[in-house]
C-alpha cells in the first residue's frame, strides 16, 4: 500500500519510503571467523565416534592414518588427539595407540574442538616461545649475580625432585616456575609483563596434554628435559651469553622436531 502525506505545498509518498527503508535493511548475520584445523579433525574424529564407526574400547587408525584421509598435517591430528585426551573422549596407551573411552554425550559434542578453538595453538606457544626464550636466557647470562644462580639451582632441584615423584602436573608446574624465574631474573619489567602471558599457556589444558603424551612420554624424556634446563644454568653460570642463547635454542628445537615428525 502507498500512502500519502500533505506536507505545505508537499505531498510525501510514505509507502515508497517505507519500501526503500525495508530494501536497505540487512538481516542479522554472526561473523565469519577462521577455524583450526585441528577443531575441525577433532570433530570429525567425535562424529565418527558418535556414528558407531569407533564403539567403546576400540583402537583409533595410526596418526598418519587420518592425516591422510583428512588431507592435513600430522600436527594438527596430534593436536586433535590431545584435546579429545583432554575431555575425556579417548587415551592414548604408549606404545600401542589411542583408544576410545567413551560416546560424548550430545551436550558434550564439541568440547574437544571447543577447547582447541579457546586456547593457545601448541604450534603457536612453541614458535613464540622458540622465539622469545633464547634471547632472555642470552640476557641473563650478561646479568646474573649469586642471587640468582641459587633461584635458578633451586628451580632445577624442584624439577628434579617433581621427576622422582613421577608427577607430571607437578613437574610442568616445576618447569613453569623455572622459566618464571628466568624471565624475572632479567630486571626487565617490560619483558617480564611481556612473556609473562605466555608463560601461563603452560597452564592450559591442551598444552598440557600435547606435552604429556607427544613431548615427555616417559621417565627418560623427563630427565632429559631436566639435564637441557641444567645446561642453560650451567651456561649462565659460566657468563656465556651465547652459550645459554644456543642451550635454550636446543630445548625449543628438539620440541618443535617432536611436532613436526
Amino acid at each position: 500500500m502507498v500512502l500519502w502525506r500533505v506536507s505545505g505545498n508537499a505531498i510525501i509518498q510514505l509507502g515508497n519510503m517505507a519500501t526503500r527503508e525495508r530494501r536497505t535493511r540487512l538481516p542479522e548475520f554472526e561473523k565469519v571467523r577462521p577455524r583450526k584445523v585441528s577443531a575441525i579433525v577433532a570433530e570429525q574424529i567425535v562424529e565418527a565416534i558418535t556414528r558407531g564407526d569407533f564403539p567403546v574400547g576400540s583402537k583409533l587408525p595410526p596418526e598418519f592414518d587420518l592425516a591422510e584421509r583428512m588431507g592435513v598435517s600430522r600436527p594438527s591430528v596430534r593436536e586433535a588427539l590431545s584435546a579429545l585426551q583432554a575431555v575425556g573422549v579417548i587415551e592414548s596407551r604408549p606404545g600401542s595407540g589411542n583408544y576410545v573411552l567413551r560416546h560424548p554425550p550430545t551436550a558434550d559434542e564439541d568440547a574437544a574442538s571447543h577447547l582447541i578453538e579457546s586456547e593457545d595453538g601448541c604450534l603457536e606457544v612453541m614458535e613464540a616461545r622458540s622465539t622469545l626464550e633464547p634471547p632472555i636466557a642470552f640476557l641473563v647470562a650478561q646479568k646474573a649475580d649469586e642471587s640468582t644462580l641459587q633461584t635458578l639451582d633451586a628451580a632445577i632441584d624442584n624439577i628434579r625432585a617433581k621427576i622422582r615423584e613421577g608427577r607430571f602436573n607437578a613437574y610442568l608446574d616445576a618447569d613453569k616456575a623455572f622459566h618464571v624465574a628466568l624471565v624475572e631474573a632479567t630486571g626487565n619489567r617490560l619483558l617480564q609483563d611481556a612473556l609473562t602471558p605466555l608463560l601461563a599457556s603452560i597452564d592450559q589444558k591442551l598444552y598440557r596434554e600435547y606435552t604429556h603424551h607427544y613431548y615427555l612420554k616417559n621417565v627418560s624424556d623427563f630427565e632429559l628435559v631436566a639435564e637441557l634446563h641444567a645446561q642453560i644454568v650451567d651456561a649462565i653460570r659460566a657468563a656465556d651469553p651465547d652459550l645459554a642463547f644456543a642451550r635454550m635454542s636446543k630445548h625449543w628445537t628438539r620440541m618443535l622436531e617432536i611436532w613436526e615428525a
